[in-house]
């Protein structure tokens, strides 16, 4: 596919059959999340990949509540898909960088204050460019796709994958074969913005 028809084809997927994902083409998911921007060339982004239900059940089990998997209407096709990435952030990395000699003078690193010197945080600038490659690398595939925020459980999350200390969960990026499911987002039912207010030329 063309980039920009991959651009316009990209849909966020909340429902998924049992399908497994081939492992190549997990590869080639990480393979473009490797691609992405990275500030300083700090490489502060890593991914978890959780593949089958016992290994994904890892993530829902703690990233959600009992009640809310009773209750949600899209938690089975959310569940049934086969893989779940998990895009983490390194802070540390990121404030050791930028303490390094050619970087020393942007004053972000940790003897100029640490990661409260900075105003937008790289490390989750960088997790998201890597999160929407891997999005639309999925849709190139030919698979669906849905990125979750981290809204409860991190430390739960994290702690149960062995993740060392200093890592933050970005997100997870569910991904599988969708089954045609309707389990839309409410927010689609949204008016778009207008051309005039979402772009502003030569200033607001």
């Amino acid at each position: 596919m063309e980039l920009n028809d991959v651009v316009r084809a990209r849909r966020m997927v909340r429902s998924f059959s049992e399908r497994p994902v081939d492992p190549g083409l997990v590869d080639r998911l990480l393979d473009a999340a490797r691609r992405a921007p990275s500030a300083g060339n700090t490489g502060g982004i890593t991914w978890v990949v959780l593949m089958g239900q016992t290994e994904t059940a890892r993530y829902w089990d703690r990233a959600t509540t009992p009640e809310w998997r009773a209750d949600a209407r899209r938690f089975a096709g959310l569940a049934r898909a086969p893989l779940v990435l998990l895009s983490l952030a390194s802070p540390a990395a990121y404030l050791d960088r930028y303490d390094e000699p050619d970087k020393a003078g942007s004053g972000l690193g940790r003897a100029e204050g640490g990661a409260e010197a900075w105003p937008v945080p790289y490390w989750f600038g960088d997790a998201a460019f890597a999160t929407m490659l891997v999005l639309l690398a999925a849709t190139e595939a030919g698979l669906g796709a849905v990125f979750l925020g981290n809204f409860r459980g991190e430390h739960e999350v994290l702690a149960a994958l062995g993740v060392p200390e200093g890592w933050r969960l970005f997100g997870a990026v569910v991904v599988g074969h969708p089954d045609g499911g309707d389990h839309r987002s409410r927010s689609l039912d949204r008016s778009p913005r207008a051309d005039h207010q979402s772009m502003h030329r030569g200033g607001w």
